[in-house]
Parts: C-alpha cells; structure tokens; sequence
C-alpha cells in the first residue's frame, strides 16, 4: 500500500497476572556502546499464555519468551518496524533475527529467546522508508527499500555477528548493489542463487533477476515486465504434482492492484514464459502469497480487502495441481476484521502476520477441502489495543529456525519472540 500512515502507538507495560514461576531474567551489559545507541541493548520479558494473556497480551497457545522495542532497534523515536527475516549460522547453530525499520536493518542474537541481544544496525543507504525487506542466501543478508531513491540492493555478511567484543555495533554494508534503485520487496530461490527483485522503479515493478551465487558480486541477469507489477513473489525450483514444468524455475507473483496472481517459468531469465494468471472475487490488493510445501496449492492474502468490502480477516487458497489451469479452491474468514498482511507454510501450519491481530496460525492439513480447509488453531495478538482494519501492529513473522521459537516483526512494538505453549 502507498497511500496510509503508520500511527504511532506507546505500549505501556502493567502486571495483568501472577506467574506461578518465578523467572530469573538475566542480562548481558553491553562492553561499550556508540552514543547514539540505547543503553537496553537486551531486553528478556517472557510470560507464558495464562488465561487468555501474555504479560499485556491476548494469546491462545502461545508463550511470549522475549521483546526488544522499536527505539532500541532503530536508535530513533521517528522510526517504526516492518519486514523481518531471520537466519541460522551454520557453524554455531546460533539463531539471529534480521528486523527491517524505517531507517535501517537490526541483527538481533536470539539464540536464548528469553534474552534477545540485539548486535548492531544497518543504516539505510539513503532516506527512510515504511518498506524495506530482507532475505539471506549463503550466510549473506541481501536488502532493498522502497520509495528510498536510488537506495539499491545492500549485501551484509551476517557471519560479521559473530564473536562481537561490543555491541551495539553501526554496521556498514560490505557491497551495494547499484543495478536497481528503489524496489519495493526481494525474494530468493536458494537452490539456483537468484534474487528476484520486485516492485521496483527501474521496470515499472516486474521481476529484475540477480546472480547472487558469488554474493559479493551481484550481477545482473535480466528482467521482465510483461505480466505487470509484482507487489511480492515466490520461486521455487518446480517438484509439485504438474510433472510438465519438475524442475523449472516458477515464479508466483502477487500482482498488487492488477487484482491477480501470475504464474511465471522463469528458467531462462532471457525468454521468460508466463504460463498463466488468475484472479478472484473481490478484489483490492493483491498482497503476498506462498506455497504448500507439496507446491499443490497457493495461499493469498489480499492486503485492503478487508477495509474495501467490509468482512473479516480473508485469506484465499488456489489449486495449483495444474499451472496452466489455476483455480479458486476455498476462501477463509478469520475471527476478526484486522488486515492480512505476510503469511507463511511451515509443514501443516501457516503462519499470518495479521496486523492488528497480531500472529494467527491456522491449521492447512486439510488444505485441499472446498470447506473449513483452514483453521485457526492459536493466536498472540501484539496489538492489545483493538482487532480493527487499520495498518499498526504485525507486519511479517518467520517461523523456520529449528528451536520452534517464532520471531514477529510489528511496525509499533518492534521485535517479539513468541513459542507454542508446552
């Protein structure tokens, strides 16, 4: 969305329940610290799910471990939170958030979730912007902005969080980038070493391809802009039951205001095929989207809908068995109005940043019925406030590190660690 303003909303703590254990919350004091940077470089909160909350808020089956807020992150009271990513370091095992703000990218250590470290920042590469997205391909953090000038795509070497001897640390980027300008998401398919960047102002918002496989050296290797703007995408080397496209590289492109999802083969980044497209009842946004993990069916979620037509929460599933023939298979309504924003499959479960609702997970494993093909199966709401139809609250989630700790990215209370209960 380019046409809404971020509100900006003071939490303030009180203590809403007894907690039958007594947690001993320990914390790590910063060796030195830069004199721009907040002093609370590690803030631990956890509070299970007891009778409906969390500390301050309402869950269902899941536990808050840790919080760190948006001013330490960011080191400006100006600045809000949005996308985020996360990464595992191959060598340690450690768990890292990588939590994109207005104003720059935070690397948090959250390997022990109940006391989130956060190490250092990465300034944006020229004006602040309310988009800004990160993805990781081979220990690197590749990251763009949107509606930021010529602020290109940032390269940082993520094992740089290593063996820190003081934090909070201002990074700088190891490269930059400068083929593309503004764009307004990136995506990458690890198996083939490309990032696909959408959105962005260079070709009116189609797909610009990068060879990221030496990441110090990102190299252009095409782009296409037939099929339209893509507000976000997904590619994935093709193993779904369509045996007509096994091992191609297909590109799902959740097409904004063109009202449409589009089906790329993008195999051959200099003769690009789109083999089709489908729309659906309804439509305002559409948003961001992501397969099964079979690459049987296609998860949407239609940004303003909810505000453009009135109903609640909608999140709407494809049949994706034949490419060439997509189809509208089941449409869910969740318990509130709040907006859809980024959701992601885990195994049978997909995760929603839902906005002012916060993190909803919704059960997929009878994803292919025409009814009740999703179910809502717990919730931590990080915007006690209200459910309504506004643009506060979770902006993106990641639920893939191996500890089952999920990490929520929310535009006003900055980075929450939350995991299932028991």
């Amino acid at each position: 969305m380019n046409n809404f303003k971020l509100k900006i909303k003071h939490y303030y703590k009180t203590l809403s329940l007894i907690v039958f254990l007594l947690l001993n919350l320990s914390c790590s004091e910063n060796e030195e610290l830069t004199s721009t940077q907040p002093n609370n470089s590690t803030q631990s909160s956890q509070s299970p799910c007891i009778d409906g909350l969390a500390g301050n808020y309402p869950c269902n089956g899941f536990d808050l471990m840790g919080e760190i807020d948006v001013l330490t992150l960011s080191g400006s009271t100006a600045a809000r939170g949005n996308d985020i990513w996360g990464w595992t370091d191959p060598s340690t095992q450690k768990e890292y958030a990588i939590a994109a703000l207005t104003n720059s990218t935070a690397f948090i250590d959250v390997t022990d979730a109940t006391n989130p470290i956060f190490l250092g920042r990465l300034e944006t590469n020229t004006t602040s912007s309310i988009w800004r997205d990160v993805k990781t391909y081979n220990n690197y953090a590749f990251i763009v902005a949107d509606n930021a000038g010529t602020h290109g795509m940032q390269v940082f070497d993520l094992t740089r969080l290593r063996n820190l001897t003081s934090t909070p640390v201002t990074f700088t980027a190891d490269t930059t980038f400068n083929g593309v300008d503004s764009c307004h998401n990136i995506v990458i398919n690890e198996e083939e070493g490309v990032a696909y960047l959408v959105g962005c102002t260079n070709n009116n918002g189609g797909p610009i391809f990068v060879d990221i496989t030496d990441p110090l050296n990102p190299t252009y290797l095409g782009e296409y802009n037939s099929a339209g703007y893509s507000h976000d995408a997904q590619v994935v080397t093709y193993n779904g039951p369509d045996s007509d496209y096994t091992g191609h590289q297909i590109y799902i492109g959740s097409n904004g205001n063109t009202d449409q999802v589009v089906i790329l083969d993008v195999t051959d980044k200099s003769n690009i095929t789109q083999i089709s497209s489908i729309s659906y009842p309804q439509t305002a946004y559409a948003h961001q989207g992501w397969f099964t993990e079979d690459q049987a069916y296609f998860i949407l979620g239609d940004e303003v809908d909810e505000i453009t037509y009135g109903f609640n929460t909608k999140t709407l599933v494809f049949d994706f068995n034949d490419l060439d023939n997509p189809s509208l298979s089941s449409t869910y309504f969740g318990p509130t109005p709040a907006i859809d924003h980024n959701g992601y499959v885990k195994g049978n479960e997909y995760y929603l940043a839902n906005y002012r609702a916060g993190l909803r997970v919704l059960d997929i494993s009878n994803v292919s019925a025409a009814s009740n093909a999703l179910v809502e199966t717990g919730f931590f709401d990080t915007y006690p406030a209200d459910d309504n139809p506004d643009f506060n609250g979770a902006w993106s989630v990641y639920p893939y590190f191996e500890s089952e700790n999920i990490i929520i990215g929310d535009i006003d209370a900055g980075l929450l660690i939350v995991r299932k209960s028991n």
